[in-house]
């Protein structure tokens, strides 16, 4: 379709001139867009592609590219051609038919090698005849080479992969047990008057549960000692309490028997305030819950400070013998409040200040205005129908309910032939685990039983 300048457009061999209409936008359009693609494909005919991989030493992954050049087939030599420019000396020596190109993109970090001048070649030519100052009059950056070879291939060279990266792994510094924990996954001891059970929780690489047991303190087979810690924020504390309250809880409990004025209450909650002042001393982090047991003279005086729980059978019944801690309490939300602190769920459980999800316990003197050690305490006489007692860390309370605890450890406890109260503490943890605990869980069974015989004898 032609163009004129004038008004009208001849048609039928020029006999019949009709009016000019002037193409609409979109026939523009349409005319400009098959323009290009024309050129284009005779720009592809011209330009045949080949597809290769280069490596980029500086790019972190090598990814292909479309580098479209040719080569001549020349029998001395192949040329490779970067630019027109460069190269029009080179084709104009040479006098083979081929048409050299350049490449149309040239990858970063691509060289191509000069390789040595032939023996027989002329001293003052390389082997396509083509003289060593043309050849340097290149890129700097991009040289042609003239690649003397029999078969006529060309050499690429790519730039070396930098030297491999050795980073010295450190020891295993973050890896290494804490003092005290000796890398234990489970823990187990046992006594014909009681039986403790401890397990690591999964994906916990430190158990921070300990436990206490003392028996005939002072030389009395009526006294004992007993107690579960459930360490948080690392196991220092735990560890620490675990070797020091029960001293301490019987130093004030004989100050009490000397001093009729002091209750063993009182006593026992004098114990639980030293064992804090004196772990705050230590300045290390974390913290503790507690729950201990007292047996002196047939009486049992339970204690806790935090959501470790103690729950005893009587006649099969379970009777729960201490209270969890826990901000949700509105006892202890007040007093939280009241003392300018805040109570928030996150994630479904409610904690003190964001973070603790307990409200009383031992340490944590980065909370200690609002987590105190004072326990809750209660008193109670053994009697004929106190079977056993069962102290144990949330990690068994937040699945098990008290009953299913006396449930299943009592058959195993009160066998007459031959009781297992260690094998129902493994059995609680188990089941548990089966729950999908993943915390730390620690189980102790105490025979009532065997001091109130004891007591009577």
């Amino acid at each position: 379709m032609i163009l004129h300048h004038s008004k009208t457009f001849p048609r039928n061999n020029g006999t019949e001139a009709v009016p000019y209409k002037r193409p609409g936008v979109k026939g523009i359009k349409a005319e400009k867009k098959r323009k290009e693609d024309e050129e284009g494909k005779e720009q592809r005919n011209l330009r045949p592609t080949m597809s290769c991989s280069v490596a980029i030493s500086s790019s972190p992954v090598f990814s292909p590219s479309m580098i479209p050049h040719t080569c001549k087939t020349s029998p001395e030599s192949l040329t490779l051609g970067l630019s027109q420019h460069h190269l029009s000396t080179s084709a104009a020596t040479d006098g083979s038919p081929s048409t050299v190109r350049r490449f149309h993109r040239v990858p970063s970090g691509l060289r191509m090698c000069k390789n040595e001048i032939s023996a027989s070649s002329s001293p003052g030519l390389d082997s396509s005849g083509v003289s060593p100052s043309s050849s340097s009059s290149a890129s700097p950056c991009f040289s042609s080479t003239l690649a003397s070879s029999s078969c006529g291939s060309a050499t690429f060279t790519k730039r070396k992969r930098p030297a491999r990266l050795d980073i010295p792994i450190l020891g295993l510094l973050a890896f290494e047990q804490p003092p005290g924990s000796d890398g234990k996954q489970e823990v187990e001891e046992e006594n014909d008057r009681y039986s403790v059970y401890c397990k690591r929780g999964r994906k916990r690489f430190e158990m921070e549960d300990r436990h206490s047991a003392a028996v005939d303190l002072r030389g009395d087979p009526q006294m004992a000692f007993f107690g579960i810690f459930d360490g948080h924020g690392g196991s220092k504390a735990a560890e620490y309490v675990s070797k020091s309250i029960g001293e301490r809880i019987l130093e004030e409990v004989e100050v009490s028997r000397e001093e009729a004025e002091i209750e063993v209450e009182e006593a026992v909650r004098n114990g639980y305030l030293k064992t804090d002042v004196e772990f705050l001393k230590e300045d290390v982090g974390g913290g503790t819950c507690c729950v201990t047991a007292f047996v002196k003279n047939g009486e049992l005086i339970v204690s806790n400070a935090g959501d470790c729980r103690a729950v005893m059978s009587v006649s099969g019944m379970a009777e729960a013998l201490t209270s969890d801690h826990r901000p949700s309490r509105d006892d202890e939300k007040d007093r939280i409040e009241s003392l300018g602190g805040y109570v928030d769920c996150c994630r479904g459980v409610w904690r003190l200040q964001g973070s603790l999800a307990v409200s009383r316990g031992i340490g944590d003197s980065h909370l200690k205005q609002w987590v105190i050690p004072n326990p809750e305490t209660r008193i109670i006489r053994i009697e004929s129908d106190s079977e056993f007692l069962i102290l144990a860390s949330d990690g068994l309370w937040d699945k098990v309910s008290n009953q299913e605890a006396i449930d299943m450890a009592r058959p195993l406890c009160m066998d007459s032939k031959k009781p297992s109260p260690l094998s129902a503490c493994k059995k609680l943890v188990e089941l548990s685990i089966s729950r999908g605990s993943m915390d730390d869980i620690s189980v102790m069974i105490i025979q009532l039983g065997l001091f109130f015989q004891t007591k009577v004898n």
